[in-house]
């Protein structure tokens, strides 16, 4: 099961933490709010993997 781990501001900041997450090897997925109504300036939902949370939220601390 996906679990939302932080919600981004923007496309190009969740972009930049997916690839962060990325090479830590987490999977992650990039889910916009509205999407139909805002484009790059929407806030973007990151998903992990449910088992992934804890690593996840580590890195993001950090960042």
């Amino acid at each position: 099961m996906w679990t939302v781990v932080y919600i981004a501001p923007n496309k190009k900041e969740a972009t930049r933490i997916k690839e962060i997450l990325s090479k830590e090897g987490i999977l992650v997925k990039l889910r916009e709010l509205s999407p139909t109504h805002c484009g790059h300036n929407c806030s973007v939902e990151i998903l992990v993997p449910e088992a992934e949370v804890d690593e996840a939220l580590e890195i993001i601390n950090t960042i």
